[in-house]
């Protein structure tokens, strides 16, 4: 028999097969639409601290990968048989198919969203606590931006998918592209040449939306993104100002106090009846061996670890507490307390869908420290101050390590704590950069802010701080001045040796 194309290019300006194009279209988009929402939710549920909330998750994501669309399609139809009252809505094809496609694609874009926030590291987190972001600012400004765009190629993917399910609602008589071929074929048996026009339809929505997703694929992917140096900050561009005194140093009163602080991880215990306090204005540095402890002490002071016992006090009012005080579940109510300490990671931990400039400005804004305008022009202000304002406009892609180091710094800065702290900032530099960075933080150390210092420069410790601190198997072997550091290395062979390192 001889393929009959006239008929086949007339199907191509069918009406009925146009109307069936569109509601595919409609059902598609609907389908992909809230999957991809409540999709969300169940990947959200799933990494829930609450056993029974990641339970219900589980059995719904293995329950409905496992069941046939096609046998949840006739279900859905058919339950106004069981329950009469469904009848009204469930007896529309077009809701019955939604409500089914929904239920099954929700659980297979959960696991893709699931996948993508656990590909959203620890650190973006940690970056949004110490900004004082909520939960749900954390997700909503860092977490969700990131996710999506690693998600958004398998989402892609998912939507085709979706497009191509739809033909499985025509048996429930739905008027989709399929079910208006078969009337076609029914009526004058050309079964190929009907299947033809219907794989073009198909074929059509599949390529425009394709091409649609791609374009918001690459929209959103801020990594290929080229910006130029910022003309306002094209000269000095890599020389730091002069940071300015911004507060005098006190000192009576501690800006920040731990007391008889513990930690343990399992059976290994990092540190046990701990001390420390650093006065307004004071410049502390902490030293010593990997494994002393100094990190894990620095992070429990703004809550990053959980202290098993101690208070940590700011300006001597409880801000955090160990699980034994049964004071820990303040801190989410401390908000304003939280702001006080600002935070420079040894990874930088920047946003990375966000320019130098939406990093810096993000905390104020989310906290309305001012005016759009006037929280740009304070940032802009910080960026000039680290020698980072031709940059404002990049990536954090597009800086070297230690450029992203001062845009770290001027984020901290920009909420203007009362306690800065330093987790070993030039640990992940080259040693070209490392210099940049200290002279920053030196330059910060001279406007008398109160600074805790996690460090292995050893000369930059001994310079710039008013006290140094050697740690080592989580005790505190000395606690003294530079000076009297430099003494106690005649005495102690210990300590004499790790200083040379």
């Amino acid at each position: 028999m001889e393929f009959d194309w006239s008929y086949t290019i007339g199907l191509l300006w069918s009406r009925d097969f146009w109307n069936a194009t569109l509601l595919v279209v409609e059902l598609s988009l609907a389908s992909w639409i809230i999957s991809v929402i409540l999709g969300f939710f169940v990947a959200l549920s799933h990494r829930s601290g609450f056993l029974a909330v990641r339970k219900i998750a589980s059995v719904y994501v293995w329950f409905f990968r496992s069941l046939p669309l096609l046998v949840l399609l006739i279900f859905v139809y058919n339950l106004p048989q069981a329950f009469p009252s469904t009848g009204s809505f469930l007896s529309i094809p077009f809701i019955s198919g939604l409500i089914a496609i929904v239920l099954s694609e929700t659980a297979y874009i959960a696991e893709i969203h699931r996948g993508a926030l656990v590909s959203v590291s620890k650190g973006q987190y940690e970056a949004g606590h110490v900004l004082g972001l909520s939960r749900s600012g954390i997700q909503r400004l860092v977490v969700i931006p990131q996710a999506l765009r690693i998600a958004l190629p398998s989402l892609a993917n998912e939507f085709i998918s979706i497009v191509k399910l739809t033909s499985l609602v025509s048996v429930i008589s739905l008027a989709e592209i399929l079910l208006v071929g078969q009337r076609y074929y029914t009526q004058n048996f050309k079964v190929i040449e009907t299947m033809v026009a219907v794989a073009f339809y198909y074929v059509l929505i599949v390529t425009v939306f394709d091409t649609l997703l791609k374009a918001l694929e690459r929209h959103l992917d801020f990594s290929n993104r080229l910006t130029a140096l910022s003309k306002a900050g094209a000269d000095g561009a890599d020389s730091a100002s002069d940071l300015p005194s911004i507060v005098e140093r006190v000192d009576s009163q501690p800006a920040i106090r731990l007391d008889r602080g513990g930690k343990s991880f399992g059976d290994n215990s990092v540190f046990n009846n701990l001390n420390l306090a650093v006065r307004q204005g004071e410049v502390v540095s902490i030293i010593g061996p990997s494994g002393s402890g100094k990190t894990t002490l620095i992070r429990s002071l703004n809550g990053l670890e959980t202290l098993d016992q101690g208070i940590v006090y700011l300006k001597e009012k409880p801000f955090i507490a160990g699980r034994e005080e049964q004071l820990g579940r303040t801190l989410p109510k401390a908000k304003n307390e939280m702001l006080e300490l600002g935070m420079v990671f040894q990874s930088f931990n920047l946003f990375p869908h966000k320019t130098v400039l939406g990093n810096v400005t993000l905390g104020p804004r989310y906290h309305n420290r001012g005016s759009v305008g006037e929280i740009r022009s304070s940032a802009r202000a910080i960026l000039s101050q680290v020698g980072m304002l031709a940059h404002e406009n990049k990536y954090p892609h597009q800086l070297s390590g230690g450029q992203q180091q001062r845009v770290a710094i001027a984020r901290a800065l920009a909420m203007k704590p009362s306690v800065l702290l330093f987790d070993e900032p030039t640990s992940a530099l080259d040693p070209e950069t490392v210099g940049e960075v200290l002279r920053i933080m030196a330059d910060l150390a001279k406007s008398g802010r109160t600074m805790i210092i996690v460090t292995h420069e050893m000369k930059f410790a001994l310079e710039v701080s008013d006290r140094v601190i050697f740690m080592e198997g989580g005790k505190v072997i000395f606690d003294g001045s530079p000076n009297a550091l430099r003494e106690e290395l005649l005495r102690d062979v210990r300590l004499a040796d790790f200083v040379r390192l």
